[in-house]
């Protein structure tokens, strides 16, 4: 009898060894996943700062030269002559190609943090300040620009005089050249437009969205990004939600995801597109 029970014994003690090792593991697996789970979210928010971190610098990066160029622009407006007057001319148009790419910047950076997976208020915080510096540098330009007009008037009084003793040569030139920068100019206008994408919340807290209105009241226009239509085709949202507010042909514009489910807006038919209105507002979540 006990011949036959010691085989039965040994085959129970193997079995629950078994069971033993299986659990162990099992449970030593679960461990591991749960660990590599963590470290893919603590990798995924260290990338989702350091994106943050580089358009912040790069928006910072941005004012610094901005400035530089601002002093350049005050140190030779108080020059004469050409050479002074092309300076002026070269340096605003890069501030104003700055500009434009820090409001870009700031709309990325807008973006990266409604979609980020970090949460912090120190990052907000850094967002509003860069914004509010936007807004003072755009008033701090458009006086600069007002200076610059004032000057012009006088310096336009002087060419009258100027004018008035030199030959009809002269003269012809200067009409020629006149009716090419009014060409020029109406030209421009005619390929700039506008456009903004944000929450709903933000949307209101500008006054381009009001009782499920848009641009029906004072709204801020400084909040728009100014764009040239012949250039600018495609409008990045960083958002995986869109929808246009204004209203714009169907057939001439698509929305589309990118690898990461955000939506860009590609504009197929640019002059279609902006008949309607030269102002675009997207909502975004």
């Amino acid at each position: 009898m006990k011949k036959v029970l010691l085989p039965f014994y040994l085959l129970t003690l193997f079995l629950v060894i078994g069971c033993g090792q299986k659990n162990n593991n099992a449970a030593e697996e679960a461990l591991q996943h749960q660990r590599d789970s963590l470290a893919r979210i603590i990798e995924q928010k260290d990338n989702e700062i350091d994106d943050m971190m580089a358009t912040m610098n790069n928006i910072e990066e941005g004012f610094r030269v901005i400035n530089e160029a601002e002093q350049r622009v005050t140190l030779s407006k108080d020059g004469e002559g050409s050479t002074a007057a092309e300076r002026i001319r070269e340096n605003m148009e890069f501030i104003q190609s700055q500009m434009q790419q820090n409001r870009e910047l700031i709309n990325k950076l807008r973006g990266q943090l409604r979609q980020s997976t970090v949460k912090g208020d120190q990052l907000r915080l850094m967002l509003d300040n860069l914004t509010r510096q936007m807004e003072e540098k755009d008033a701090r330009i458009r006086q600069l620009q007002a200076e610059l007009e004032a000057k012009d008037v006088q310096i336009g009084e002087l060419n009258t005089k100027v004018t008035t003793l030199s030959n009809n040569v002269s003269t012809l030139r200067e009409e020629t050249t006149e009716k090419t920068q009014t060409i020029s100019s109406q030209d421009k206008q005619l390929n700039t437009a506008w456009f903004v994408y944000g929450t709903k919340k933000e949307l209101k807290d500008q006054r381009i969205l009001e009782d499920g209105k848009v641009l029906q009241s004072n709204f801020n226009r400084d909040y728009f990004t100014k764009i040239d239509i012949r250039i600018d085709k495609e409008i990045r949202l960083y958002s995986r939600s869109a929808k246009l507010l204004t209203a714009h042909p169907q057939s001439s514009y698509a929305l589309v995801q990118d690898a990461n489910k955000q939506y860009i807006l590609r504009i197929t038919n640019p002059q279609l597109f902006w008949s309607t209105s030269k102002y675009l507002v997207i909502l975004v979540k």
